[in-house]
C-alpha cells in the first residue's frame, strides 16, 4: 500500500502544474488552448483521486476542505469528459486551487511535524 504522504505530495505537484500551464491565460486563451485544457483537466483527475486515496482519518481531521466535491468532480471529470464545463474548470484553476494549496500545505507541515 502506497504512503498516503505521497498522496499529499501528489495532489500539491498537480497543482502547481496546473497554475505553471496555465499561467498568464485568462479564460479565452485557455478555452482555445486544448492541449492546456487536456493537462489542466488530467492534473484536476489526480488530485481527486489523490484526494479519494487519502485515509478517513486524515478528511475528517481537516473538514474544511471539500473533501467529496473534490472527489465528486474527479468522477464528472473522467466519466464525462465531453461534457466537462470548461468555465467551472477555470474557476476552480482561478479561484479554488489557490486555496486548497494552502490548506494542503498545512496538512504537509502537520505531518510532517508529527514525523519528527
Amino acid at each position: 500500500m502506497r504512503d498516503y504522504r505521497l498522496y499529499i505530495d501528489d495532489i500539491l505537484e498537480a497543482i502547481q502544474r496546473t497554475e505553471e500551464y496555465t499561467a498568464g491565460m485568462d479564460f479565452e486563451d485557455f478555452a482555445e488552448n486544448r492541449l492546456v485544457v487536456d493537462a489542466v483537466v488530467r492534473n484536476l483527475e489526480i488530485i481527486g483521486e489523490s484526494c479519494r486515496a487519502l485515509p478517513r482519518e486524515i478528511r475528517e481531521k481537516y473538514p474544511d476542505i471539500e473533501w467529496r466535491k473534490i472527489v465528486g468532480l474527479r468522477n464528472i471529470l473522467i466519466h464525462q469528459y465531453f461534457g466537462v464545463d470548461l468555465e467551472l474548470v477555470w474557476d476552480i484553476v482561478r479561484n479554488k486551487l489557490p486555496e486548497l494549496e494552502m490548506k494542503i500545505k498545512e496538512i504537509k507541515r502537520d505531518l510532517d511535524a508529527s514525523s519528527v
